[in-house]
């Protein structure tokens, strides 16, 4: 059983917005994240943190649901920036019950137990240390840190090392928390293009898994 991650699907099966209007790297993309996925077994975990599908609301990602429930592997999904069909975990838990998907699994300021490790996610966001950082960010700032420090506890309770899942890269306050909570590791997206190549990690044992940057292939973080 092993843990990998790999965010930023970005997935259009249920609308037609397909990514490689972005650049040559993501032409065939879903085909590619279709067969490195096929490196997974029913039994290992991946951590999708953020930007899983472009639709707008749940039942317009139907499609998306489908394609990850062909796969192998325990999903283990949290929010992105990008992912507006996000809603409660009592209607996600229902409309994974009618699709009929038991190894999906909806993560938002909590933790799961995945053998030997811990996995704990939320969305991050910009830090004070941005450039764009604006006054309407301070307040979904602090409630993210929130958000974060309410995951860690319910990871700690399990005393198991912790891995992380951010969507934002994470700074600041955010890495004061990794910190004080001797997390394991942190894995983060939403970087793509030049973004992702020139960024450098703030803080040890911190990884970017955007699926661009990886290849379309998940990354392995521990075996």
């Amino acid at each position: 059983m092993a843990i990998y991650a790999m965010s930023d699907w970005h997935l259009p099966l249920g609308v037609d917005k397909p990514m490689d209007v972005f650049g040559p790297g993501w032409e065939g993309y879903v085909g590619k994240i279709q067969q490195n996925m096929q490196k997974l077994t029913d039994s290992d975990y991946i951590i999708m943190n953020g930007d899983f599908s472009w639709a707008m609301h749940m039942e317009d990602a139907r499609k998306d649901f489908e394609f990850l429930g062909s796969l192998p592997g325990i999903k283990l999904m949290s929010k992105g920036n990008h992912d507006f069909w996000w809603e409660s975990k009592a209607k996600f838990s229902r409309f994974m019950e009618e699709l009929g998907l038991d190894n999906v699994h909806f993560l938002q300021n909590n933790a799961f137990d995945c053998g030997d490790y811990a996995v704990c996610a939320s969305r991050g966001w910009i830090t004070p240390s941005d450039k764009d950082f604006g006054e309407q960010d301070m307040v979904i700032y602090k409630r993210e840190l929130i958000r974060l420090e309410m995951a860690l506890k319910e990871g700690e309770k399990l005393g198991k090392p912790i891995i992380a899942a951010l969507h934002y890269p994470p700074a600041d306050e955010f890495i004061d928390l990794l910190s004080g909570y001797r997390a394991y590791m942190c894995v983060f997206g939403h970087l793509h293009g030049s973004s992702a190549r020139s960024y450098r990690p703030k803080a040890l044992n911190c990884h970017l898994v955007s699926a661009d940057y990886l290849g379309f292939e998940p990354k392995k973080l521990t075996d």
